[in-house]
C-alpha cells in the first residue's frame, strides 16, 4: 500500500534502492514516450535545455560518447594547429595556390595574406616595398606582388632580339653539353651552400627572417649577428657543462674533506665562473641591438625621411643639432621646453645608466646621421664632468678604455671640424688647469673641437648650480661664428627664467611630477618632460612674474645691490684676468657673508629677543641647536672677509691670496660641526614648526621675503655647501692665471688641495644621506621585505618588468610559447637584486590606481646568472634571471628599457665580482 501511495509522487525514496530504480524507469519511459511524440524542433529545444543543465563532467561524457559513434572525418587544420605551423605549411604554396586558398573562407584569407608569406616571393624577384608598412597595415606585400606581376613586360626571343640586338645562335653539341654540365655543377654548389646556410639560420633566426630578404642582404646583415649568437650559445653551454662537471667533482672530492669552509669556497668560485660566463654570453650592446630589431634593407633615403617625420616632433635634418640633458639638472622639464625647434633632445637618467647605454640613445636619436654639434648639459665643476652616477670624467680616468671608447664614438657622431662639427660641454672646464688638460686630451683623442665656458660667475644667484650658472652667464672657449652655444640649442628668454627660479621650480615640479606620472607613464620621458615644462611655462607667463609684488621687489633689490658693487676697478683692468678673479672672490664673499648675516638678523635676533621678553617662541636649547653652528661660521667668514678686503684693495700683480685660504682652512672645524649636525638642525626645524604654532607663524612671516632673497630658512642654511663649491672653482681659476714663478703659486696649490679634500668630505656626507634615504624608501615600499639597511649598500636602479612562464621549453627557442603570469619590480643594489611582485589596484570612484609591492626573493649578484632571450614572434625584450633556487623569465615594455637594464646589471655584477 505504501508503494502505491507514492507511485505518482515527485518524491524519490533514495533509501529504498529497488523502489528508487522502479520510479526512475517509469519516469524515463514517460519522458521517452513524450520525446517520440515531439517534432524535430521540439526535440532540439529539449536537448539544448538538458545540456545547459549538465555539469562539465557530464558534458565531457557526452562528448566522448558522440566521438565514439560519430568520428570526425574532416577538420580545419588552421584552427587546430598553432599559427606558426600553419604559416610554415602555407609557405610551400605558390602565389597562385595562395590566392586560391584565400577563397576558402575568411580565416584562410587572413592567414594566406600575411606579409611573412608574400615578402620572400617579392624579394625573390627583387621587388622591394617602397615604404615601411604600418603596424596595423594588412597584406601590403601581397598587393605589391600583384602590382609588380601585372605590370611585367613579356618578350618572345624574336622580340627580344629586335629590342636588345641579341639572339641565341646554335652551338656545337660538345659546347652545349659542357655548358649544361657547368650549369649543373654551379647549381649544385649553390644549393649546397644554401642548405648549409639555412641549417645555421634555423638555430638562431627569427621566425620571419626565413627567405624574407635577398641572399646578399642576409649574408651582409644577419649572418654575422646570428653566427655570433650561435657562438655565444655554444660558449654558455660549454660554461654550464664545465660548471656541472666541477659541481660533480666538488661533491665527489669535498665529501672526503672534514672542512665545510673548503666546500663553500669551491662552490662560490664555481658560481662566479658561471655568472661571468653568462655575462660574456650576453649580446654585446656595442655591436648589436639586444632586442634583435632589424632595419629594412632596401629603403631609400627619401622614404627614411618620411618614416622619420611620421614619428618625430621636429623636421628631419641631415645634420641636426643634438643636446644631452641629465635628469640631475634641477627642473629639467623647463630646460626641455626651452630647446629650439630642430634640436634633438636626449634626456637620460643620471642614476642607473652606463656610458654604452648613453651612447646607444645618441645613436638611436641620430638614426644613422651625423650631428652638426652635440651639447652636453650636465652638472660638474671646473675639473670634471658629472656625466653619470659613479662616472665623473676627469684627468684621472679620461684615458681609461671605457671612457676613451665613449668619447671616440660620440665624436664619430659629429661632422668633421672642417665642416663646423664640435662638441659643446656646459661645464666650466676652461676655468682651471685640470679642466684645460681634460679638454686637451679630448681634442687630441678625437680630433673634434670641444667648447666650454671660460669665466667664473658666482654673483648674486647663489641658489643656482654653479656649473650651470657659469655656462649661461660667462664667455665660451673658442671662436663662435654662429653665436654662443646657448643660443644654438636653447631659447634664451626661457632659459634665463629657468636660471633665476630654478630652486622654486624644482620644488613645484616635485609635486607636479607625482600628480602627472599616472597619466604620462606610457609616454617617452622626452615627451612627458616637454609637456610638464610647457605646462609650467604657461602657468608662469611674464605678466604674472612682473605683477607679482614680492618677485618684483626681489629683482629691484638685486639690481640696487649690483649697482652698489665696486666694478670700477674691474672695468679699468679687464685685461688682467687674475685681478678679475680676485675681485670676483671678494664680491662673492661679501654676498655670502650678507646671507649669513640675514640669518642672524631675520631669525636669530628676534628669537633671542622673544626669549628675553618672557614671550618665547623657541626654547633656548632649540635656538642653540639650530643657529649656534651657523653663527660661528658667520664670525669665521667675517674675519676672512676683512683680511680679503684689505688684500684686494691694495691689489698689485705681486699680491698673494693663497696664504689667506691656508689660514682659513685651519679653522674649518667650525664648518665640520655644522655639516655633522646639519641633519639634526633640519629635523629640529621641522619638529618645532609642526609642534609650536608661534614658530610656525614666525616662519610664515619671515620666509620668502625680499630680505631673505625669496628663500626659506632651510634654503639659507644650504648656502655653506654651495659656498665651498665656489671656493674651489675660484681657487682653480686664480691659479690658472697665476704664473708658475709667482710667490702665490705654491700657497694656492696647498689651498686647493685642502679645499678639495674638504669638498670631498661634504660630498660624501651628502651621498651617504641620499643613499640612506633611498634605502629607507625602498624598505618602506616593499612589503614583507627583510632588512635592507646594511653598511655600504645602496640602490642603483629600479625597473618594472613582466614575468612569463614558458609553456614548451623542450622545443626550439624561436617557437617557444610564453604566458604572462605576474608584474614585477626589480630593485638593483650594488650587492644584491631584490625581486618584488607589483600589484596595481583601482579604488572605486578614483582614476589613479594604487600600486603595492610584495617581496618575492633576493639574489646576491655574484650568484645571479643572466641570459638573453632572442626577439621572437611570441616574446619581445626578454631575458632570464637565474638564482641558486629559482629562475625568472622577464620582459620590459620596450627595447630601450631592456638595453639600459642589461647594461647596468652587467656593470653591477662585474663590480660585485671585483669586490
Amino acid at each position: 500500500m505504501w508503494s502505491l501511495n507514492i507511485r505518482f509522487s515527485t518524491w524519490t525514496p533514495i533509501a529504498n534502492k529497488s523502489l528508487n530504480k522502479q520510479l526512475f524507469e517509469e519516469r524515463a519511459s514517460l519522458i521517452n514516450h513524450w520525446f517520440d511524440l515531439w517534432t524535430d524542433k521540439q526535440r532540439k529545444q529539449f536537448l539544448q535545455t538538458i545540456l545547459m543543465r549538465c555539469s562539465k563532467s557530464q558534458l565531457k561524457f557526452t562528448q566522448n560518447w558522440l566521438g565514439e559513434r560519430i568520428p570526425v572525418t574532416k577538420v580545419d587544420f588552421t584552427r587546430m594547429l598553432p599559427r606558426f605551423i600553419s604559416l610554415h605549411i602555407f609557405s610551400f604554396l605558390s602565389p597562385r595556390e595562395l590566392c586560391a586558398a584565400a577563397q576558402v573562407d575568411w580565416h584562410w584569407k587572413f592567414i594566406t595574406e600575411q606579409d611573412c608569406l608574400w615578402m620572400p616571393k617579392c624579394v625573390k624577384f627583387g621587388w622591394f616595398l617602397p615604404y615601411t608598412p604600418a603596424d596595423n597595415e594588412y597584406s601590403a606585400w601581397k598587393r605589391h606582388y600583384i602590382d609588380c606581376a601585372t605590370s611585367l613586360d613579356y618578350f618572345t626571343p624574336r622580340e627580344a632580339t629586335e629590342i636588345y640586338g641579341t639572339l641565341n645562335e646554335p652551338k656545337a653539341e660538345n659546347e652545349e653539353q659542357e655548358e649544361r654540365l657547368r650549369e649543373k655543377r654551379l647549381r649544385k654548389m649553390i644549393w649546397e651552400r644554401l642548405a648549409l646556410h639555412k641549417r645555421e639560420l634555423f638555430k638562431a633566426r627569427l621566425p620571419w627572417t626565413s627567405g624574407t630578404r635577398s641572399s646578399r642582404s642576409l649574408k651582409s646583415r644577419l649572418q654575422p649577428k646570428q653566427a655570433q649568437a650561435i657562438q655565444d650559445r655554444a660558449r654558455l653551454h660549454t660554461a654550464l657543462q664545465l660548471f656541472r662537471e666541477k659541481r660533480t667533482l666538488s661533491n665527489h672530492t669535498l665529501s672526503m674533506l672534514p672542512s665545510e669552509e673548503m666546500k663553500s669556497k669551491f662552490n662560490l668560485a664555481a658560481d662566479k665562473q658561471l655568472v661571468l660566463a653568462s655575462l660574456k654570453s650576453l649580446p654585446s650592446p656595442k655591436r648589436q641591438n639586444v632586442t634583435g630589431r632589424r632595419s629594412y634593407p632596401g629603403l631609400p633615403n627619401k622614404h627614411c625621411q618620411s618614416v622619420y617625420q611620421k614619428y618625430s616632433s621636429f623636421a628631419y635634418s641631415l645634420e641636426p643639432y643634438l643636446v644631452l640633458i641629465s635628469s640631475q639638472i634641477p627642473a629639467f622639464e623647463m630646460v626641455l621646453d626651452s630647446i629650439k625647434p630642430g634640436v634633438i633632445p636626449v634626456l637620460y637618467e643620471h642614476c642607473g645608466m652606463t656610458l654604452e647605454s648613453l651612447l646607444f640613445y645618441v645613436e638611436k636619436a641620430l638614426d644613422g646621421r651625423k650631428a652638426k654639434s652635440i651639447g652636453i648639459f650636465s652638472n660638474g665643476d671646473s675639473r670634471e664632468i658629472n656625466l653619470l652616477q659613479g662616472c665623473r670624467i676627469n684627468i684621472k680616468n679620461i684615458l681609461s678604455p671605457e671612457v676613451r671608447e665613449f668619447w671616440e664614438k660620440l665624436s664619430g657622431c659629429v661632422i668633421s671640424p672642417e665642416e663646423g662639427g664640435r662638441v659643446d660641454i656646459f661645464v666650466p672646464l676652461a676655468a682651471s688647469e685640470a679642466g684645460m688638460e681634460v679638454l686637451s686630451k679630448l681634442t687630441h683623442l678625437t680630433g673634434v673641437l670641444f667648447r666650454t665656458p671660460t669665466g667664473i660667475a658666482t654673483g648674486s644667484f647663489q641658489h643656482i648650480s654653479v656649473s650651470i650658472k657659469i655656462s649661461v652667464l660667462s664667455d665660451w672657449l673658442g671662436k663662435q661664428k654662429d653665436g654662443p652655444p646657448i643660443s644654438t640649442y636653447f631659447t634664451e628668454v626661457k632659459l634665463q627664467i629657468w636660471l633665476r627660479l630654478t630652486e622654486l621650480l624644482e620644488e613645484t615640479l616635485k609635486s607636479v611630477r607625482k600628480q602627472m606620472k599616472p597619466y604620462l607613464s606610457e609616454l617617452q620621458k622626452n615627451i612627458s618632460g616637454r609637456i610638464i615644462g610647457q605646462l609650467m611655462f604657461g602657468m608662469m607667463n611674464s605678466a604674472n612674474i612682473h605683477t607679482n609684488q614680492e618677485t618684483a621687489q626681489r629683482f629691484t633689490d638685486e639690481l640696487a645691490e649690483l649697482s652698489k658693487r665696486s666694478y670700477d676697478k674691474l672695468q679699468k683692468d679687464t685685461a688682467d684676468r687674475r685681478t678679475r678673479c680676485a675681485w670676483e672672490l671678494l664680491t662673492s664673499e661679501k654676498n655670502y657673508v650678507h646671507m649669513l648675516e640675514t640669518v642672524r638678523n631675520v631669525y636669530v635676533i628676534p628669537l633671542k629677543a622673544a626669549l628675553g621678553s618672557n614671550r618665547a617662541i623657541l626654547s633656548h636649547a632649540n635656538v642653540q641647536i639650530i643657529f649656534s653652528d651657523i653663527l660661528d661660521a658667520l664670525q669665521l667668514n667675517r674675519n676672512f672677509l676683512n683680511d680679503l678686503t684689505e688684500r684686494v684693495q691694495e691689489w698689485s700683480p705681486t699680491q698673494c691670496l693663497g696664504e689667506l685660504f691656508t689660514q682659513f682652512g685651519r679653522h674649518l672645524q667650525t664648518y665640520t660641526n655644522f655639516f655633522n649636525n646639519y641633519t639634526i638642525i633640519l629635523k629640529t626645524i621641522d619638529t618645532c614648526r609642526e609642534t609650536i604654532p608661534l614658530f610656525r607663524a614666525f616662519l610664515k612671516r619671515h620666509d620668502r621675503t625680499a630680505v631673505t632673497n625669496m628663500m626659506r630658512l632651510q634654503e639659507l642654511l644650504l648656502c655653506p655647501y654651495k659656498r665651498f663649491e665656489e671656493y674651489l672653482n675660484l681657487l682653480y681659476a686664480l691659479r690658472l692665471y697665476t704664473p708658475p714663478e709667482h710667490a702665490d703659486r705654491e700657497d694656492l696649490t696647498s689651498a686647493i688641495k685642502m679645499m678639495k679634500q674638504y669638498k670631498e668630505y661634504i660630498n660624501q656626507l651628502k651621498l651617504n644621506t641620499s643613499r640612506d634615504e633611498h634605502m629607507i624608501t625602498a624598505q618602506r615600499v616593499i612589503q614583507g621585505c627583510p632588512n635592507l639597511l646594511e653598511p655600504n649598500r645602496y640602490l642603483i636602479m629600479v625597473q618594472d618588468v613582466i614575468q612569463f612562464s614558458c609553456c614548451s621549453e623542450e622545443i626550439c627557442v624561436s617557437f617557444r610559447l610564453y604566458e604572462h603570469i605576474h608584474d614585477l619590480r626589480l630593485f638593483l643594489f650594488n650587492d644584491a637584486l631584490v625581486i618584488s611582485h607589483r600589484r596595481i589596484s583601482y579604488i572605486p570612484f578614483e582614476r589613479t590606481p594604487k600600486t603595492t609591492y610584495q617581496f618575492l626573493a633576493t639574489v646576491a649578484l655574484h650568484r645571479l646568472v643572466v641570459e638573453d632571450i632572442p626577439h621572437t614572434k611570441y616574446i619581445k625584450n626578454a631575458f632570464t634571471l637565474q638564482g641558486t633556487k629559482r629562475k625568472w623569465i622577464c620582459s620590459t615594455e620596450d627595447e630601450d628599457d631592456k638595453f639600459t637594464w642589461l647594461s647596468t646589471l652587467q656593470s653591477a655584477i662585474n663590480c660585485s665580482m671585483k669586490n
